[in-house]
């Protein structure tokens, strides 16, 4: 028989057993020199019995590959966060959002709603974590003397209508203290840290706001309003662990004044210490975007958490559902029992 047709009659035979993966195995050898001593009959069996139907082949697995017992091979080794997918839609009581608990000393992200907790939306006030640390930094913010000046205007938010210092500022989220701190910080130093701090799109392309279809005075908006910039609840959690997280390049004295003014009044309730900022924004009047994002203490590590609301439909949707959400589901991860239903 020549020897292309005997070639093609062994194949035949290969596939006609259901068991054989019908690959070639190469031996690895590990039995050192007593390999090289072995007999050319010795090599040839065992060449034939690796090549016989239904017998398993031993093959090298890689270093940094799991097997159990059994032989089954799982996930690599990784030193990268994996992506765990968790049942959280009784915190939700029919609101449209998502959820995002990342724990990096478990290298582990427990997400609800995973497409939409990798959708940008606009941060809104939420934003004001990321101003505050850039002015803090770059000295526009002075925490001994952080007072601005009323320009006078009637806002809608009756406390906004005085003189305000930082701390009040961050706590009721004027918006006019803010546009006037970027102002001071400028486009470039923006655009700068925002890339260095890799926060969602990083795009300030619309610095004065004018995209914000619910306000059209510029006292009351910007780029992190219903504008340009975008950020998904994921990306939230990875920017408060590069802020916060042991890697972080900030300075420790402005990391602490952050904290302070993100501390989450009467806490007392959670049993631990949760810092977080929210955020709302509109479009034509309705509410599309509702957030809650921050970390929390848990017995010596952080976790980093993000709650956010899209528009749902008979739901009336606020900052304020996004943060009890938010804290519940901290507070249960952690493994912490409180109430937090009139958590401020």
């Amino acid at each position: 028989m020549e020897k292309g047709q005997q070639e093609a009659k062994e194949e035949q035979e290969i596939s006609g057993h259901e068991k054989d993966s019908a690959l070639e195995v190469l031996e690895v050898s590990i039995y050192g020199g007593e390999q090289d001593n072995a007999s050319e009959e010795q090599k040839a069996a065992e060449n034939q019995k690796s090549n016989q139907p239904g017998t398993d082949a031993k093959v090298a697995l890689p270093e940094e590959t799991i097997s159990d017992p059994e032989g089954t091979v799982t996930e690599p080794k990784t030193s990268e966060p994996v992506i765990t997918e968790s049942d959280w839609e009784a915190y939700f009581d029919g609101f449209h959002g998502a959820a995002v608990i990342y724990d990096p000393a478990a290298l582990k992200f427990n997400v609800y709603n995973r497409t939409l907790s990798e959708t940008r939306r606009s941060p809104c006030s939420t934003f004001k974590i990321i101003s505050s640390l850039i002015a803090l930094k770059n000295g526009v913010i002075d925490p001994d003397d952080s007072t601005r000046k009323w320009s006078g205007e009637v806002f809608w938010n009756e406390k906004w209508n005085n003189d305000i210092d930082f701390n009040s500022a961050f706590r009721e989220s004027c918006v006019w203290y803010f546009r006037e701190v970027i102002d001071e910080i400028g486009q470039e130093t923006m655009q700068e840290e925002l890339d260095a701090l890799g926060y969602g799109n990083c795009d300030i392309s619309d610095w004065n706001g004018k995209l914000n279809t619910n306000n059209n005075n510029r006292a009351l908006t910007g780029f992190w309003l219903e504008s340009s910039l975008a950020i998904s609840p994921k990306e939230q959690t990875e920017v408060m662990e590069r802020i916060f997280g042991e890697a972080s390049v900030y300075p420790e004295e402005v990391r602490n004044k952050l904290k302070e003014v993100m501390s989450v009044e009467n806490r007392e309730k959670a049993g631990i210490a949760v810092y977080g900022k929210t955020g709302m924004g509109k479009a034509q009047g309705i509410t599309i975007d509702a957030w809650f994002t921050g970390f929390a203490e848990n017995t010596g590590r952080n976790v980093y958490f993000c709650v956010y609301l899209g528009r749902t439909d008979d739901k009336d949707v606020t900052s304020t559902a996004a943060k009890e959400i938010a804290l519940r589901l901290v507070s249960d991860y952690c493994g912490v029992t409180a109430n937090y239903t009139h958590v401020q």
